[in-house]
């Protein structure tokens, strides 16, 4: 049995408590402590999951999955042709966003557009696409070449990037530009006066929002929202978190440090768990277009260099909360397989890995890493890489910023001495990356690519095979040649699975267990 944690009044829990004091609360205020603050706030242009949970209060979508993994109505209804080339969506009635205008269907062809130039499954989608275009107000009428199996399960996913609808003058900005505008689809109205990057946002219930009538199931149903306001506020020291949500400052923590928990058992007041039990995948990228890993002979020393149970040990700790597992698509998924993972998943190959940096002629050329330090989930692992890279012989130069700036760097395509990186680590929950047309990592489409760009033909030739496989084992066979290729050819560097359970104080319940953390259908006792 533990003791409940009596709040500590360090520097920055004094600072957090004057924060939220300085607030007038409303009895239905929800405070709650995210992974990591908020900066960038366009959820087309980077994959991060904290702009995707921003987008999921504000926006709404046209389909979404249910906890079968089903696609279900959101916005829209739908219809497919007898040919599966003509897919029919009905805007149902009563939606309009934040300014008041009714949501149309030229709203959302432009966003779907938008959309698709940037998602790896939207962009599959995009190149089997004769027609998109809104036939009237509410009828969107989306024509393809040949079938796509997988379309309603690519249109209603819940991550990496979800296709959210936006106003069409928002929609029309260029899908390498960040927006400006946030007028939202959804349940809750983002409260641009209020925002401060990095540290707080907040967000209002949108009042004209019409959910559907449907129970919530995961990110499916009635988006009812049971709560005046939500304030996210930023504390990267996790124990600060902690001390405040002991305390009563705060109502929710996302994400659990593990050696922590101990600390919250004994308080009758607070509860720990697991959001959603498929968790997550821990990954490095490499960058394809600059030195040393321009070079794939070098990408697969790297990935020799590496083995997952240091990481795993040093970024959870009790094993009972990570899973050694190299498959690309995540284990426990239809469509795992773990070829070619030997080394990561066995102890790593450091001899190897040494003879491959000879025999490619390394040069010393540093590998830039960069090393989020203010993310419970992120900031040991490039620790532990860096360590293993360096004992295979590489340079290493691992440099700390915080998550926001590493997320907005990534995007940079200069050369590492110009503001460009090498290597970085993130993190993917497991239904986002379980198919190779939607997996981020496996794009091969140069410049238009997940970060790192990697220009891989092959890979989009084997998942277009995958799209035409005729049943589901032709499937998990062309699934097995996508891992063994991903590896081969260093699209990433698996590194485990882990949960990261969350906390919250027993008044908030009603809390939806999916893998993103929504505020709709939430209760908080007065």
């Amino acid at each position: 049995m533990f003791n409940r944690l009596s709040p500590r009044l360090t520097t920055a829990t004094l600072l957090a408590s004057t924060m939220l004091a300085g607030a007038a609360w409303a009895d239905t205020t929800v405070k709650a402590v995210m992974h990591s603050g908020l900066r960038v706030l366009d959820p087309v242009i980077t994959t991060a999951h904290i702009t995707r949970n921003h987008a999921y209060m504000i926006y709404d979508v046209l389909i979404a999955q249910d906890a079968e993994f089903q696609p279900q109505p959101q916005m829209a209804d739908w219809t497919i042709s007898d040919d599966m080339l003509t897919y029919t969506f009905t805007l149902r009635e009563g939606l309009v966003f934040h300014d008041g205008a009714p949501v149309t269907a030229a709203d959302a062809v432009a966003s779907l557009q938008r959309w698709g130039q940037k998602d790896a499954g939207g962009q599959v989608i995009m190149d089997r696409t004769a027609s998109l275009e809104a036939t009237d107000d509410s009828t969107i009428t989306w024509t393809l070449t040949e079938p796509f199996v997988p379309m309603l399960d690519v249109l209603s996913k819940q991550s990496a990037l979800p296709p959210f609808i936006m106003p069409a003058r928002v929609a029309e900005t260029s899908a390498d530009e960040a927006i400006t505008d946030y007028t939202g689809s959804g349940p809750f109205r983002f409260v641009e006066a209020e925002f401060q990057p990095g540290l707080m946002v907040v967000y209002e219930k949108f009042d004209e929002y019409v959910p559907r009538d449907e129970p919530a199931d995961w990110m499916a149903g009635g988006k009812v929202v049971n709560v005046d306001r939500v304030e996210w506020v930023n504390m990267p020291d996790i124990q600060t978190a902690v001390n405040a949500l002991s305390g009563g400052e705060i109502d929710y923590i996302e994400a659990m440090q593990v050696d922590l928990i101990p600390l919250l058992e004994g308080d009758p007041n607070l509860v720990v768990e697991t959001r959603e039990p498929t968790g997550m995948q821990t990954m490095a990228r490499m960058n394809f277009l600059h030195p040393p890993f321009d070079n794939p002979a070098l990408r697969q020393a790297a990935i020799k260099a590496v083995s997952q149970e240091p990481v795993l040990a040093a970024m959870v700790g009790n094993p009972d909360y990570y899973q050694v597992c190299g498959a690309v698509l995540g284990c426990g998924t239809p469509l795992a397989s773990e070829a070619g993972a030997e080394t990561l998943t066995a102890g790593g190959g450091g001899e190897a890995a040494r003879a491959q940096l000879d025999e490619a002629g390394y040069d010393g050329t540093p590998v830039l890493l960069m090393a989020p330090t203010d993310l419970v989930a992120l900031a040991t692992q490039p620790v532990v890489v860096s360590q293993m890279l360096r004992e295979a012989g590489f340079e290493v130069d691992m440099q700390p910023m915080d998550w926001q700036t590493l997320v907005t760097r990534r995007a940079s395509q200069a050369a590492p001495a110009d503001g460009g990186w090498n290597l970085f680590i993130t993190n993917w929950m497991v239904p986002e990356i379980s198919n190779p047309i939607s997996n981020p990592m496996l794009g091969g489409r140069g410049s238009d690519s997940w970060f790192g760009w990697p220009d891989d033909a092959a890979v989009e030739a084997l998942k277009e095979e995958f799209i035409d496989a005729p049943d589901a084992d032709a499937q998990v066979e062309v699934a097995e040649r996508i891992q063994t290729h991903a590896l081969d050819n260093g699209l990433l560097i698996p590194l485990g699975q882990y949960t990261l359970p969350q906390a919250r104080r027993t008044t908030i319940t009603d809390m939806i267990q999916s893998p993103v953390p929504v505020f709709w259908n939430m209760q908080k006792a007065e």
